[in-house]
């Protein structure tokens, strides 16, 4: 691999698995500190087991990624769209490919450059919705974007949540009955938009894939098999029982037949920290974690009660340690 001028677009990996990836990452090569090399080392110290490059309105270079990755370290392809009226993620594009950024939202031409990235098997992602700074806020329609970026680390400073994250959670939350009802629900991610030194996954997504590869995992993002954590030390196991033996893990389906549904969550972690269970009927049940941050939570629910679930682990100051997608159900 190393000498490679862009990087694979497959890794080893641990076959079917939980993978965590950071997917919103600038270098030196556009507003960032870091070099590739830099990023890449500080990525696998923090737990990681794939990144996306992420330049401000460029390609990834030529030679600057592809000795980087290896058998168990994906790096994908990518760029943040910066536009005048919202940024965006083109994830999973071609070596060289640059998605035009001259765009914004009353010229109405943001539809091309999401089937630009669609043509290429990519991901449009919606960032960073709420940032606080000019072209931050996302003016754009979600209509055509796969996934939205609820939790972003860049202006966190010194905690990893910050009112910016809430805003945008919060919207994300309250769309997801609606859209489930109309079939077209948007999947959350979290990533760090690093650009300085000690911010690399913080936060980052966990994403089950069958491999380690740009197809599989952007794919499993797309159908929302993730969750968000805000570090390595933290993990989440979430998943739906029901009396027939039928399980449902996060961003999956469970059919009911109407009977009643157990829904289960471990967490390891966050100390002392909550636990609440989400649903179109706002928040229905919340649990405390034990002082070593380590605890199964449990709750009962039905299809008619509940459209779906989601979850989210904050710790004592109520700052987000981690959030789920949804189960499903039907």
């Amino acid at each position: 691999m190393s000498n490679l001028s862009f990087p694979p677009t497959r890794a080893v990996g641990r076959g079917a698995a939980w993978y965590r990836g950071d997917c919103h990452v600038h270098s030196v090569h556009s507003d960032g500190e870091l070099t590739p090399d830099e990023l890449a080392v500080r990525a696998r110290a923090a737990g990681l087991d794939f990144m996306a490059t992420t330049e401000h309105n460029s390609a990834a270079q030529s030679g600057a990624w592809g000795h980087l990755a290896a058998d168990d370290f994906l790096i994908i392809l990518g760029e943040e769209v910066t536009t005048p009226t919202g940024h965006w993620l083109a994830l999973g594009i071609k070596p060289g490919e640059v998605i035009d950024w001259n765009h914004r939202v009353r010229d109405g031409s943001i539809n091309q450059r999401l089937d630009q990235v669609h043509r290429a098997g990519g991901l449009c992602v919606a960032a960073h919705p709420h940032a606080p700074y000019p072209s931050g806020d996302f003016m754009f329609s979600l209509r055509g974007f796969d996934v939205v970026e609820v939790w972003n680390g860049l202006w966190t400073s010194d905690r990893p949540w910050n009112a910016d994250n809430e805003a945008a959670l919060a919207e994300w939350g309250r769309s997801l009955a609606a859209d489930l009802h109309t079939g077209s629900w948007r999947p959350a991610m979290g990533n760090s938009d690093t650009h300085l030194e000690g911010q690399i996954g913080i936060p980052h997504t966990v994403v089950f894939a069958e491999e380690l590869n740009t197809e599989a995992i952007l794919a499993e993002i797309r159908a929302g098999r993730s969750w968000i954590a805000e570090s390595a030390d933290v993990d989440v196991t979430f998943t739906a029982h029901h009396a027939d033996g039928h399980v449902a893990g996060v961003g999956e389906q469970l059919t009911t037949s109407g009977g009643r549904v157990e829904v289960q969550v471990a967490v390891r972690g966050v100390p002392a920290g909550t636990v609440s269970f989400h649903t179109d009927g706002g928040k229905v049940h919340r649990a405390s974690l034990p002082g070593n941050g380590a605890g199964v939570v449990q709750w009962d629910t039905t299809a008619e009660e509940s459209m779906f679930v989601r979850i989210e682990v904050r710790h004592p100051n109520g700052d987000v340690a981690a959030l789920t997608n949804p189960i499903i159900l039907v």
